[in-house]
């Protein structure tokens, strides 16, 4: 036998239940050095799981891990860190009042008489973040930055650490067209270093253009292992749901109808810069058609949704829903006729610690068919949580009492999702809704946006997916530095005039079009 085992990391046999559910099915995993490895599935699959065993987060019931052929044990991340494997979450674990830095320095700081060195930390991570384009504010506070900022925080916290085999959950559910290219290229480059990459994705373009090969769970039981050569989409997305889905949607033209939301001129203030987010931002959306805010993260659609929503206080111009005039009105005043789909699910779409059917009457308790005398009717929450988690499909351990935070990522979305669409409101603003959803999900959800838009609604999505954009949208607005620079006919455009758009180099004025 060869010096070099064949397999830098092996998961033999791993068996990881949890009450009602058995997340991991006596599941075989080996991955080669210098490989990128790419673990697909559906919601729920068990590839989260999987993996945070593999980091020491759980402990399986059976199994055995081995490292170059050497049986390890794992019995926290520290053990996982010290074994050179790294870990960029799906729900990122960061300190929302730490700094960037301290955030990608904590549990590995250098230290010299018990001060921190943090000229040499700085210069490090500086180093980093130039090496790979990895751009952050390294004195920004986390709950001030962006989604897509704290994913890049994650990925230099893995890169500090000098890791030798990296796994990353779901790293570009919430990264940018041009970011998504930077990572693969960065992903591929560590491979070419000799690193070893686990690479957990349900973006099938991805996964055909980075990984060499591909392991597939259903339910939590391993499908198979298939090399990236020999397959395609099409058979991926069979093995990953068990049934053909439907990759192109399926919409008729849109017959847009009245004028549901009005906006004029409108400004809301940056939390970061003393500046305004949103800048003097006009658009209407009318009843009957999606129209899609696209833009790279961080020019302001976060902002723009918070002034919508009454989660940030609106600064300048007007906001009119149905006819009534909502600038300065509470949030319960505008939730009369507005559904929204939140970007940030734990935030502000979810109460972590409530329980599934808690959570899908969270807006809806005060009504007569939930609550008598002040009282709840808990019988009546528990067959509409059991209605809507059959009707969209939301896969729990214990159904409608499962707390919310056990449940996967993708599966938090869907409860969101039932319950925002099912309070038929006349507009639902959709903020990154398929964001960490499988393509059978996806096609389900789609489907839902483009049911509602054909039942009346008016329906505002935010999206950093291009293919999204382009195949739901009836009209496009494109914002760049918080103004909308754009307005676009997917049918009349490209990926590539889009990008151009969103990346500011071209821009709609009153004069016309100028580069």
């Amino acid at each position: 036998m060869d010096n070099a085992p064949p397999y830098v990391i092996e998961m033999l046999h791993i068996t990881k239940e949890f009450p009602g559910i058995k997340a991991n099915d006596d599941i075989t995993l080996q991955l080669k050095k210098g490989e990128i490895h790419a673990l697909l599935g559906e919601n729920g699959a068990g590839k989260s799981t999987l993996m945070s065993v593999l980091f020491g987060l759980y402990q399986p019931e059976a199994g055995e891990i081995r490292k170059n052929g050497k049986p390890v044990k794992i019995d926290n991340p520290n053990d996982a860190t010290a074994l050179g494997i790294g870990m960029v979450h799906q729900h990122f674990k960061l300190i929302d009042v730490f700094t960037v830095l301290d955030n990608i320095i904590l549990g590995a700081e250098t230290t010299k008489l018990g001060f921190i060195q943090r000229k040499e930390a700085r210069r490090k991570v500086e180093e980093l973040s130039e090496k790979y384009g990895l751009k952050v504010d390294l004195d920004a506070k986390v709950e001030d930055i962006t989604v897509g900022m704290q994913q890049r925080v994650e990925i230099l916290k893995m890169l500090y650490r000098d890791n030798e085999i990296l796994i990353f959950d779901e790293p570009t559910a919430v990264l940018t067209p041009q970011e998504i290219d930077e990572l693969m290229a960065t992903m591929k480059e560590f491979a070419r270093e000799g690193k070893s990459i686990l690479f957990i994705s349900h973006k099938l373009n991805e996964i055909m253009a980075v990984a060499d090969r591909v392991t597939v769970l259903r339910k939590g039981r391993c499908i198979g292992t298939v090399n990236t050569c020999d397959t395609n989409k099409q058979e991926l997305s069979n093995m990953m749901v068990g049934r053909p889905v439907q990759l192109v949607i399926d919409k008729t033209q849109a017959h847009p109808g009245e004028e549901i939301l009005h906006v004029e001129d409108l400004c809301v203030l940056s939390h970061l810069h003393k500046r305004n987010a949103v800048d003097h931002v006009s658009f209407s959306v009318r009843a009957g058609e999606i129209v899609c805010i696209a833009g790279i993260d961080g020019n302001g659609q976060t902002e723009l949704i918070h002034g919508l929503t009454g989660l940030d206080k609106i600064t300048g111009g007007s906001v009119t829903l149905c006819g009534e005039t909502i600038t300065h009105a509470s949030i319960r005043r505008r939730g009369k006729n507005m559904s929204h789909i939140p970007e940030d699910r734990h935030k502000h779409g979810l109460v972590l610690d409530f329980t599934l059917e808690q959570n899908m009457v969270l807006q809806r308790y005060k009504e007569p068919q939930f609550q008598h005398g002040g009282f709840i009717r808990r019988d009546a929450v528990r067959a509409y949580a059991d209605r809507l988690i059959e009707q969209f499909d939301v896969r729990s351990g214990q159904g409608a009492v499962t707390i919310a935070r056990s449940m996967s990522g993708g599966n938090q979305q869907k409860a969101i999702i039932a319950r925002e669409v099912d309070r038929d409101k006349p507009l639902i603003i959709a903020v990154q809704p398929t964001r960490g959803l499988d393509v059978g999900a996806i096609e389900y959800i789609h489907k839902q946006l483009v049911a509602q838009r054909d039942a009346g609604k008016a329906v505002l999505l935010v999206s950093l997916e291009l293919d999204e954009v382009m195949s739901l949208s009836d009209r496009i607005l494109v914002m760049y530095e918080g103004q909308i620079v754009g307005e676009l006919d997917p049918k009349q455009t490209t990926v590539q005039e889009l990008g151009l758009y969103m990346s500011g180099a071209k821009r709609s004025g009153k004069d016309g079009e100028s580069a």
